[in-house]
């Protein structure tokens, strides 16, 4: 006898036999015992889900006489018959290949013969979708109003190209793809009927390659048996799938994801020197960026993997060095490309494209590629990998402070020089850096006066405040404040903000509550207080543009009082 593929081999022959559908099979059983046998069915979904299996399964239990939970029996007259294949109460039509008016019209005809065998006359046309229009017309009114023995199964996996028509007159089952556990479940019951032994990696990876189809996976699953003489492992089913080299791919993924742009595009030159197709190369790349995904956010992440321990170990290693958003990000632009190389005369260019924007993420201003810079940058600091250079600090200050001379100093304003600024040595990273904001100076404290009372230790007073010329008032305060703090994060916290005059009270507001809330930090305030002092301004506020200010109810006290009849009301 010639030889027969797995999945003829192992084709359901039962409704019990199925893998999952139980949706499906409970519906059938339950109209086979009850004996309420509808006209016509529509099975659709992915190829591989047991569409064809169960609609001959049901054709035979409706026939037979006394079928056995929901099932043929095999050995009634009825099953017997139907078993020779000169038999035809039982017809399976391809549509693909009798799609015609003609052959729609000669079904018709036989439609109103009655079963030699059984109880029904049943037709299984796979494929319905590829019928023509006029196949669909000829075919519409048989289905609308069939003789009482015939039953009509139509099997397809494109339901949306039926006509509206013929849907409404089918009951519609949907089938949906098979759980990689149940497959795996049903290789290993396979592997084991025909003695071959095999790792579980193995099972998993076949399992996998199969993508919910169970006539995929059995397809796969007959090369690897043939491939491998003795135990089936997960390299032989590699081998037999084409994958690249696990520990190559590794290390072009994790070139890429540590910014190496060059290692990256050398380990891709290399697979594709050797002959490897772009798309293999891709999808390879997108299921091992998938895999350290799985590994860097699920706890049971080698069960969800079931791969070998050495591989999951390589694929942690790699997950761990990264960033979330960094993997996000270019996983993103591999999905892209997979989309593009259908399109593409160039292929290879156009990976080697994305794996260099991939690997350089200083060039990448997607949200998630900047979120995953800033993520590594934090990461840094709080490592003590940056040192913050003040002297070029300083260097931009100054500039910053010779153009708020020229923009908020009138002619008729004191200005003192311009002080040189000493370099500053580098300060070693604080330990309470933790990340968060774009400001890296941690606040100085305000020296304080040396016990001798010396006079030095406070700044010289400047003549640069003008009462009520709140612009001129705010450019003195800046430039008394970089001699005061003598650290960059405070003035630049602090050039933002807007000034005003409210009689005698001298008011900085700004409309971001993160500077607000750091302005009224004690060492911030302090240092404010101190130069306001300094400049002459014996009565300010700080204030968050929007918000109440701190004397708000003595406002609104007073406005009571000198409008008494009035009713005021506060929102």
């Amino acid at each position: 006898m010639a030889y027969l593929a797995l999945y003829r081999m192992f084709r359901p022959t039962t409704l019990n036999d199925v893998v999952r559908q139980e949706h499906i099979v409970t519906v059938l059983k339950n109209q086979i015992e009850t004996g309420r046998i509808g006209h016509a069915y529509l099975f659709c979904g992915p190829r591989g889900t047991g569409k064809t299996s169960i609609a001959k399964i049901f054709a035979s239990a409706i026939n037979c006489e006394t079928p056995v939970d929901g099932s043929a029996c095999g050995k009634c007259a009825a099953c017997k018959a139907l078993k020779d294949p000169s038999n035809l109460d039982i017809t399976e039509i391809d549509a693909a290949s009798n799609n015609g008016v003609d052959e729609m019209r000669d079904l018709r005809e036989k439609v109103q013969y009655p079963p030699v065998a059984g109880k029904y006359k049943v037709y299984i046309i796979d494929e319905v979708h590829m019928l023509s229009p006029g196949a669909f017309n000829a075919l519409l009114k048989t289905l609308e109003e069939p003789p009482k023995h015939a039953v009509f199964i139509l099997a397809t996996t494109e339901s949306q190209k039926i006509p509206a028509t013929i849907l409404s007159r089918c009951m519609r089952f949907d089938f949906k793809l098979i759980p990689q556990a149940d497959l795996e479940a049903r290789l290993r019951h396979v592997l084991d009927e025909i003695g071959k032994k095999y790792d579980d990696e193995a099972i998993a990876a076949i399992a996998r390659a199969g993508a919910g189809s169970v006539r995929d996976m059995l397809s796969v699953a007959d090369t690897c048996v043939s491939y491998a003489g003795g135990k089936l492992t997960y390299a032989d089913v590699n081998a037999v799938l084409g994958n690249a080299d696990f520990s190559a791919v590794a290390k072009m993924c994790g070139a890429i994801l540590a910014g190496n742009s060059g290692a990256a595009i050398a380990a891709a030159e290399a697979f594709l020197a050797a002959g490897k197709s772009v798309g293999t190369l891709l999808k390879d790349s997108l299921h091992f960026l998938n895999a350290c995904a799985v590994a860097k956010t699920c706890r049971d992440g080698q069960q969800i993997l079931a791969l070998p321990e050495d591989l999951y170990a390589e694929i942690v290693k790699i997950a761990k060095m990264t960033d979330g958003h960094r993997l996000l990000r270019v996983t993103e632009i591999f999905a892209a490309v997979e989309t593009d190389l259908k399109y593409s005369a160039s292929p290879r260019i156009i990976f080697e494209t994305a794996v260099m924007k991939a690997s350089m993420p200083q060039v990448d201003y997607d949200i998630e590629a900047l979120l995953g810079r800033i993520a590594a940058l934090e990461e840094k600091l709080a490592n003590g990998a940056i040192a913050i250079n003040t002297n070029v600090a300083a260097e931009e200050l100054k500039k910053t402070e010779e153009k708020l001379r020229v923009e908020t100093v009138g002619e008729d304003v004191y200005v003192p020089p311009v002080e040189e600024v000493p370099p500053v040595e580098e300060a070693p990273p604080d330990e309470t850096m933790t990340g968060g904001y774009a400001y890296f100076d941690v606040p100085v404290e305000p020296k304080k006066p040396s016990p001798t009372g010396d006079s030095a230790a406070k700044p010289r007073p400047v003549k640069a405040a003008v009462q009520g010329d709140a612009r001129s008032t705010f450019g003195s305060f800046l430039r008394t404040l970089r001699k005061v703090a003598k650290s960059g994060v405070l003035l630049t916290l602090c050039m933002d903000l807007e000034s005003a005059y409210e009689g005698d009270l001298y008011v900085l507001y700004t409309t971001s509550d993160t500077v607000y809330r750091s302005l009224k930090k004690d060492a911030h305030y302090a240092l404010i207080s101190q130069t306001m002092e300094t400049l002459g301004v014996q009565n300010f506020e700080l204030r968050l543009q929007g918000k109440k200010g701190d004397n708000f109810q003595q406002a609104v006290n007073e406005i009571k009082e000198t409008f008494s009849g009035v009713n005021v009301e506060i929102r």
